[in-house]
C-alpha cells in the first residue's frame, strides 16, 4: 500500500529587507535612539569624560630659568644680554671659579626658559618632558645641554629639577648671500628631562563631594548630566549649581571610595546641548555656525561698485626728417565701470536649518568675507536667531 503523504501548511517567507527593517526598528527601541539612521547620528550622546572634568584632576604649570651650554657659536652675545653674562658668573662662582672679568665672552652659552605642565597625582621620582626656549639673541639651541633648573610653581615652590641634551627639530645655515632656516632652531625639547621632587597635598579618597566643571558652560547640558548620574546611583545625589558645576554628593556604597565613583561616573553618556552661535574670525575669513542657527524671514541683496582705471600712454612723434614738431607722451585712460546689476533680491524663508542657510548664501555667489559681512547684518536687522562672536 502507498503511504500516505504528510501535509504542511507552506509558511511565508519574510522578505530580507523587512527583516533588517525590523532589527533595526527593535535596536533603536532598546537604545533609545530616533528611528531613522541620520537623526540616530545627529543625536548621539557623548561620554561625561569628554564634556566635563572633575575638581581637583588638573593639571599645573612650571617655569624655570636655566642655561643651555656647549652651543657651536650660536649662544648669546655676553655683551648685549646682561642676564646671561651674569647668570654664567653666578654659575662659575658657585663652582669655585672666578670669572670677573671684562673679557668674559663666549659665543657657547644661552640663557633659556624652561617650561613644563606638572600632571596630576605625579609621584616623586617621576620624569616629565620639558621645553626650552632660548631668551636671549642665540641663533640656535642645536647640540646645547641643559644645566640643573629648578622648576617652580605659581605658589613660588620648587616642584621639579630639568637637565639633559635639547633635542632641536629646526636648523639654520647662513652664507655670504644666502640664509636657510627650517622650523625653529631657538625651541626645543628634552624628552623625560625633569624630575619631579615634590608632591601636590590632594586626597581623592578624602573627598565627601565631587564636583563636576563643564568645559562649555550650559545649563541643559548640566541638568542632564545630574540626571543621568542619579539615574545611575538610584538616588538624587547629583544637583547642577550653575552652568558650570555638577555637584555629586558620594552615595552610601561609594562612601570612601570617590575614585570608584568617578570611574563609574566618567562613562554614563549624555546630549550636550549649546547655544545657537555664529563664530567669525575676520582677520582669516572663517565662519563656523552651529546647528541651532536660525533667522526670520529676510530678503538679501549683495553687490559691489566696482570702478576700474586702466592708464595706457602713447607716444605721438614727427616723421622721420622732419624739421617740426616734438615727442610728446598723450595719455589714453580707459574708464570700466562695474555695478553688479545682475544682483537681485533672495528671500530666505523664517525657520530655515542651517543647511538650508548655508545653501541660500552660496546660491548668491558671494565668498566668505561678503558673507561675514551678511551675517552682521542680519544680526543688526534682528533675524538671526543666534550669538556672534568675532575673534
Amino acid at each position: 500500500m502507498p503511504k500516505a503523504r504528510r501535509l504542511t501548511a507552506a509558511r511565508p517567507r519574510r522578505q530580507p529587507r523587512a527583516i533588517l527593517a525590523s532589527l533595526a526598528l527593535g535596536l533603536a527601541v532598546v537604545l533609545g535612539l530616533p528611528a531613522d539612521g541620520g537623526s540616530a547620528l545627529a543625536q548621539s550622546p557623548s561620554r561625561i569624560k569628554d564634556v566635563a572634568d572633575f575638581e581637583g584632576v588638573r593639571d599645573n604649570l612650571l617655569v624655570g630659568y636655566g642655561l643651555v651650554v656647549g652651543l657651536n657659536g650660536t649662544g648669546d652675545d655676553l655683551d648685549s644680554a646682561v642676564f646671561t653674562r651674569e647668570s654664567l658668573i653666578g654659575m662659575l662662582q658657585r663652582l669655585g671659579v672666578n670669572a670677573r672679568s671684562e673679557d668674559l665672552d663666549s659665543d657657547n652659552v644661552a640663557a633659556v626658559m624652561v617650561t613644563t605642565d606638572l600632571p596630576p597625582f605625579s609621584r616623586q621620582g617621576t620624569r616629565i618632558d620639558i621645553q626650552v626656549s632660548a631668551l636671549g639673541d642665540a641663533e640656535s639651541l642645536l647640540g646645547g645641554t641643559l644645566l640643573v633648573t629648578p622648576l617652580m610653581g605659581a605658589d613660588g615652590e620648587v616642584y621639579a629639577v630639568a637637565q639633559g641634551q635639547v633635542a632641536v627639530a629646526g636648523f639654520s645655515a647662513a652664507g655670504n648671500a644666502e640664509t636657510v632656516v627650517k622650523g625653529v632652531p631657538t625651541s626645543g625639547r628634552i624628552a623625560n628631562g625633569a624630575i619631579i621632587e615634590r608632591e601636590l597635598g590632594f586626597e581623592l579618597e578624602q573627598l565627601r563631594a565631587v564636583k563636576l566643571a563643564l568645559r562649555n558652560p550650559d545649563l541643559t547640558t548640566a541638568r542632564r548630566i545630574a540626571e543621568a548620574i542619579n539615574t545611575f546611583t538610584g538616588e538624587a545625589s547629583a544637583r547642577s549649581l550653575d552652568p558650570t558645576t555638577v555637584q555629586i554628593t558620594l552615595p552610601a556604597r561609594y562612601s570612601g571610595d570617590a575614585v570608584a565613583l568617578m570611574t563609574d561616573i566618567e562613562q554614563l553618556r549624555v546630549r550636550t546641548d549649546q547655544p545657537a552661535r555664529v563664530v567669525i574670525d575676520e582677520a582669516s575669513g572663517i565662519i563656523v555656525m552651529g546647528e541651532n542657527v536660525r533667522i526670520s524671514t529676510v530678503a538679501i541683496a549683495q553687490g559691489n561698485l566696482t570702478i576700474r582705471i586702466t592708464e595706457t600712454p602713447q607716444v605721438s612723434q614727427p616723421n622721420a626728417f622732419s624739421n617740426t614738431g616734438n615727442t610728446v607722451v598723450v595719455p589714453r585712460t580707459d574708464i570700466e565701470v562695474d555695478e553688479d546689476a545682475d544682483k537681485r533680491l533672495a528671500v530666505v524663508p523664517s525657520g530655515v536649518s542651517l543647511q538650508e542657510l548655508v545653501n541660500g548664501l552660496n546660491a548668491l555667489g558671494i565668498g566668505p568675507r561678503d558673507m561675514i559681512s551678511i551675517l552682521q547684518a542680519i544680526k543688526a536687522a534682528g533675524a538671526l536667531q543666534a550669538e556672534i562672536e568675532v575673534l
